[in-house]
């Protein structure tokens, strides 16, 4: 079996969401590639001069008929795109940064992808999740098996956006037409390091440098996962110190919510895996030249690990964020040591997971505005699933609409909406006790697996316990869904 080169801590993705006071610059052009091809693109309105076009909507028979609506409302939408008459693009061109000095691990042009949507004042802008690496030996090993995460030499000139960057209404019901930006992960640093390419390193680290050059670049903002957590702050600070007071600022972390917690078997440190979240952190620091945020670094001096661990660097972030995270992360159980393939858990490994649930809902219970489901997954704002999953009955795109409604109210000294909640936890105590967690497929032969088939394989016996208490076996599921 070949060894994983860099441990999976950094693998969270992250997003900046940025609302600009003023509308979008119309005139501006930006370096990249191709003009993709639409995708699903409804036929564009015809301009004729200063004459007003009509786009008639028909709500007969929505329910029957919902790809038919969204085409007209699609078609109404563009017509009222004040800088533009040209049809909406559906796949994010790739630009290279103006700035060529910031670089990939390899030297090669960092960069992002972009697609504009005229008119929209706000912005997406994902920073893309990946390993890392901390010492030259890994990271020769990472540029050998994952070289698209440490070069642009093969990046694809167009990008379809998925999940909360998708531009299609039924994927993406709150944002589709906001400007999409997709900022791919190249540094291998968690998006930290600020430090050139050397001899002795043999690779650049500027994840840090790469989000501000981005932003430059746009003459906008952003926020997003652990590293979002590390850098919404600079980014509304930069933004400022450019002269744009008007842009709110405002981070979204998936799955970059991770303990620094003692791993359930510790190993001789052979490899990445087996050091250490808290180890291959320390030392990761010092290779990259890492920068986390000044507050933080202020409170942990001389120790400024600890500003990678979200909920340690949490209150110091001015900025408003939102943290959804899976309350069994995958990557949090694999640097712990916790491997689910194969044979069932032990007793052991089984109360460790158990005790990670609890860990988190303990580190999250005072974050005001966050998303956390009782499955074992990682990673979800991009996955075309992301509208399904819910907590205590609201979807996640629901509660994020419900967190935007909320800080605009509040900046208007509005009282918050009702019935429209954004501190949403899951308190059934094992992994997909939430009935709409993502599906679970076997590892080795690719098969769905069904809730019970799962949580046999995990150790726990629902049959037997279903008979013991003289139920049917999918009652005591929904017993132990519902938290029961």
């Amino acid at each position: 079996m070949s060894k994983m080169p860099a441990v999976r801590l950094a693998s969270s993705s992250l997003l900046l969401l940025v609302l600009m006071q003023s509308g979008a610059l119309c005139a501006r052009r930006f370096r990249g590639g191709r003009n993709p091809q639409p995708r699903r693109a409804p036929p564009p309105p015809t301009y004729r001069g200063d004459t007003t076009e009509s786009f008639p909507l028909d709500f007969t028979a929505v329910e029957e008929n919902m790809d038919n609506f969204m085409t007209q409302v699609k078609n109404l939408a563009q017509s009222l795109y004040p800088c533009s008459a040209q049809k909406l693009d559906y796949d994010m061109k790739l630009n290279f940064l103006e700035n060529t000095s910031v670089t990939c691990n390899d030297g090669s042009s960092a960069g992002y992808y972009l697609k504009e949507s005229r008119g929209s004042r706000r912005w997406l802008i994902f920073l893309e999740g990946g390993w890392y690496c901390f010492n030259k030996e890994n990271c020769d090993s990472r540029y050998d098996t994952m070289r698209r995460l440490m070069s642009s030499s093969k990046w694809p000139q167009t990008k379809t956006g998925t999940g909360i960057l998708s531009p299609l209404p039924e994927e993406n019901p709150h944002w589709w037409n906001a400007n999409m930006v997709f900022i791919p992960y190249c540094s291998s640093d968690v998006w930290s390091g600020a430090a050139a390419k050397t001899e002795q390193s043999g690779y650049a680290f500027m994840g840090s440098l790469i989000i501000q050059e981005v932003v430059k670049d746009l003459y906008v903002q952003v926020a997003g996962g652990t590293g979002v957590l590390l850098n919404v702050d600079r980014v509304a600070d930069l933004l400022e110190g450019l002269g744009h007071t008007g842009i709110q600022v405002r981070g979204l972390s998936d799955s970059g919510w991770f303990l620094d917690n003692k791993q359930y078997h510790c190993t001789d440190c052979v490899d990445a895996v087996g050091f250490a979240p808290t180890e291959t952190i320390k030392r990761g620091i010092k290779y990259w030249g890492g920068m986390v945020p000044e507050k933080c670094k202020q409170i942990h001096e001389g120790e400024e690990w600890n500003c990678f661990f979200g909920y340690r660097v949490f209150p110091s972030i001015k900025s408003p964020v939102f943290v959804v995270q899976w309350l069994f992360d995958e990557a949090q159980l694999t640097v712990d040591n916790i491997q689910l393939t194969g044979q069932p858990v032990q007793e052991g490994q089984w109360r460790y997971i158990q005790n990670l649930g609890i860990e988190l809902r303990n580190t999250l219970k005072d974050v005001p505005a966050m998303f956390a489901p009782a499955c074992l997954s990682h990673e979800v704002i991009t996955r075309n699933y992301w509208i399904d999953v819910q907590v205590k009955g609201t979807s996640l795109p629901r509660a994020l609409h419900c967190w935007d409604r909320s800080l605009h109210d509040n900046r208007n000294n509005k009282a918050p909406p009702k019935g429209c909640p954004v501190h949403l936890i899951d308190s059934c105590p094992w992994p997909h006790c939430n009935p709409t967690c993502p599906t679970i497929r076997d590892q080795f032969t690719g098969q769905e697996m069904s809730v019970i088939q799962f949580l046999m394989h995990m150790g726990f016996d629902v049959q037997k316990m279903a008979q013991q208490q003289g139920m049917d076996p999918s009652k005591l599921l929904g017993m132990l869904s519902s938290g029961s």
